[in-house]
């Protein structure tokens, strides 16, 4: 099982096109702190290249997801991705 994964299972579950959660809240359903690196928009965003697929950003993908960080910093938001967009 990977690090992510309580993050895509909660995400598969989910029929809203759009949610919210906090970086604690997502902390919580991990089960560990994330990483600092996680504070750069970046970090959740689709990648652009295959060489920089990241095991959270796949998680959010598999879960149905795309992820952009708030501006405030205080969270990310989730859109759910159509139909044909995602592996699942």
């Amino acid at each position: 099982m990977g690090d992510y994964d309580p993050l895509r299972e909660y995400l598969s579950r989910q029929t809203k096109t759009e949610l919210v959660l906090s970086f604690e809240e997502i902390e919580d359903l991990l089960g560990f702190a994330l990483p600092r690196a996680s504070q750069r928009a970046s970090w959740w965003e689709k990648e652009r290249n295959p060489e920089n697929a990241r095991p959270q950003r796949d998680a959010i993908r598999d879960g149905g997801y795309e992820a952009t960080r708030l501006a405030d910093g205080k969270g990310v938001r989730f859109r759910k991705l159509s139909a044909g967009r995602f592996r699942g």
